[in-house]
């Protein structure tokens, strides 16, 4: 049996035969024609679409389309063509001593980017991203420096490390005086003591008094008599106010009780002559290099 047309009473459109409560009705309008030739059109570019460019994964890999293009293929070309924009700059930094670096603006400003970009890759992760360092790990920053802050010097620590396995580490060691015997707890404690006295730090000066001695003869050597350090032992300044592993009575007698020893590694071989130039750029550039 044909269903009977039934037609809306206010708009005289014919409904879909749909109804609601007895009385509700949907109305048969169909799409408009623009809407609907969109959406052909869609469908086509589609299709089109799969069959000329990467599109269907595989069970060995991809669908590769028939105009075989390649994302991969164009970043690659794209990154070779920034590597060939950088080897005019690569290649005069690597010709340029690292003091005259900073006299080409062109050259400055390449060798910042440059190390900001590699310290971020492989530095900030111990130093901080912005150097400020933490406990056990140098500030930057400031223009206290264990092994010098020159370019040289600078250059050399980030190319051969501190007690790293390169031959040319910085390799000066603090003698544990704790754990191998040499001083024993009392003793520490005061030399703890007269330390912190030397730096203007709150101390009970009799213990200081007994340490006093005992600096003299076991610390002096490598601390100078006044406290005030060697770089070319790496022996930190001890009057100052830059503390690496804090300035506590209990975390300078651990200082002096375990020596410490803190590691760095060689960064030659890791990184190419070009980058470790401009890191040391880089570096030495933040604020505290000499």
């Amino acid at each position: 049996m044909a269903h009977e047309k039934h037609f809306d009473h206010v708009t005289g459109t014919e409904t879909t035969g749909h109804v609601w409560d007895d009385d509700i009705r949907e109305l048969n309008k169909p799409l408009p024609k623009w809407w609907l030739y969109v959406m052909y059109a869609t469908i086509v570019w589609g299709i089109g679409y799969w069959i000329a460019y990467p599109a269907w994964p595989t069970l060995s890999g991809y669908t590769k389309g028939m105009l075989g293009y390649s994302q991969r293929s164009e970043v690659a070309a794209d990154i070779a063509q920034a590597k060939a924009a950088q080897d005019t700059f690569r290649q005069a930094i690597d010709k340029t001593p690292l003091a005259d670096i900073k006299q080409s603006p062109e050259l400055m400003q390449f060798a910042m980017a440059g190390g900001a970009a590699l310290f971020g890759e492989n530095c900030a992760a111990c130093h901080g991203r912005g150097a400020q360092g933490a406990t056990g790990y140098p500030n930057l920053n400031d223009d206290d420096w264990l092994w010098g802050g020159t370019l040289d010097t600078i250059h050399k620590t980030i190319s051969y490390g501190i007690r790293s396995s390169h031959e040319q580490t910085h390799a000066t060691a603090m003698p544990r005086f704790g754990l191998d015997g040499a001083l024993d707890a009392a003793q520490i404690n005061d030399v703890a003591s007269h330390v912190r006295l030397m730096a203007g730090l709150d101390a009970d000066k009799e213990q200081a008094a007994r340490g006093a001695a005992t600096f003299a003869d076991q610390c002096a050597v490598c601390h100078n008599p006044d406290g005030t350090g060697n770089t070319e032992m790496g022996a930190p300044n001890l009057v100052d106010s830059i503390w690496l592993y804090g300035n506590s009575q209990q975390q300078v007698a651990a200082s002096i009780a375990t020596g410490r020893g803190g590691i760095m590694p060689a960064w030659e071989g890791r990184l190419d002559p070009v980058s470790i130039k401009m890191l040391t750029v880089y570096v030495h550039a933040l604020g505290g290099g000499k």
